[in-house]
């Protein structure tokens, strides 16, 4: 169950129904691979198998757990670099702290978020807290990277540290679903997230049977990821499940709908929808850096390994190996 919740929806704010015919079409909806992230924390690799182009303006995104530890298992990531973007990390259940080069960090729990802009150049370290390592407990959170423009690429580290009671809360036409902005405009409401790169950033939890329809900016690109539960997605109502990424074709509007039947442990449709203004900018991406070209990435390795990104040691390697992109959107 989502920490960020209410009793009665119809109090909220309504999203108001998009014409079937703005709403987009389905591009792609594709199964993300697990894995074993940090010290051995599992993840689901969402964007996995998914070209650049159709992400734009994002990178990458995990989904950490869900997973209940037993005491003195819950693990963390040890100290790493970053340069050349942003890791939006929201916890959905569960606690984790923060700690970076930059003085930024803390402790965030059930419906916080911290947004770190790595810019030109940070070292950080996330783990569960000791008390939670100790006691075990429920895990469960994402992290996103947003990738920066090559005029951001070089912007001072900052932090910032969202409560989960900052969060806008919205409800669909019908109240039958509830949508929690974290970042960017919905239906003429905005969440707290400052962002460089101008993103929308929600999580909806749909009822058994609801449909939740969305505006969505025509300039941005669209996408879904199942976080838990059943359900259809577009006016073609594909199946889609938990851990299934949906790409969505041009339009005004996002649909989904949950299945009638849940399973026992996720009684609703649990969903991030996410979608930016597409950079159009050369990618290369090794590791823990993401900049526009190989030269660049040589330059941050260098510059980690020199103490200039900070003096903690790290390790982090996603992926373990250069990949381009020529920062064309395709098919769009």
């Amino acid at each position: 169950m989502p920490a960020i919740s209410v009793d009665d929806p119809t109090v909220l704010p309504r999203i108001p129904p998009v014409a079937e015919g703005r709403q987009r079409r389905v591009r792609s909806i594709s199964t993300a691979p697990g894995a074993l992230e940090g010290e051995g924390f599992p993840v689901r690799r969402a964007f996995a198998g998914v070209e650049l182009s159709e992400l734009d303006p994002f990178i990458h995104l995990d989904q950490m757990g869900e997973v209940e530890y037993a005491p003195g298992e819950p693990k963390g990531t040890p100290w790493h670099p970053h340069r050349g973007f942003e890791t939006v990390t929201y916890m959905i259940d569960g606690t984790f702290e923060h700690q970076d080069s930059n003085g930024g960090g803390g402790v965030i729990t059930n419906g916080d978020t911290q947004w770190m802009t790595a810019g030109a150049g940070i070292l950080h370290i996330e783990r569960p807290p000791e008390r939670l390592v100790a006691s075990g407990g429920l895990f469960h959170g994402t992290q996103l990277w947003v990738n920066l423009p090559r005029s951001l690429k070089w912007a001072p580290p900052r932090y910032q540290d969202l409560r989960a009671g900052e969060v806008r809360l919205l409800a669909s036409a019908d109240a039958g679903a509830l949508v929690r902005l974290i970042a960017g405009e919905l239906a003429g409401h905005r969440g707290p997230g400052v962002t460089y790169t101008p993103i929308t950033y929600a999580h909806a939890t749909i009822s058994p049977g609801a449909r939740l329809d969305v505006p969505w900016s025509p300039s941005y690109n669209a996408l879904a990821y199942v976080l838990a539960g059943r359900g259809t997605v577009g006016l073609e109502r594909l199946p889609i499940g938990t851990g299934q990424l949906v790409v969505f074709g041009p339009g005004g509007g996002l649909r989904l709908e949950a299945a009638p039947r849940q399973e026992g442990r996720s009684p609703a449709l649990e969903v991030l929808l996410l979608g930016g203004e597409p950079i159009r900018e050369p990618v290369a991406w090794y590791g823990p850096f993401v900049m526009n070209t190989r030269e660049e990435l040589l330059q941050a390795f260098e510059d980690y390994k020199a103490g200039r990104l900070g003096t903690v040691p790290a390790a982090h390697h996603t992926p373990d190996e250069i990949v381009e992109s020529n920062g064309r959107a395709e098919g769009s």
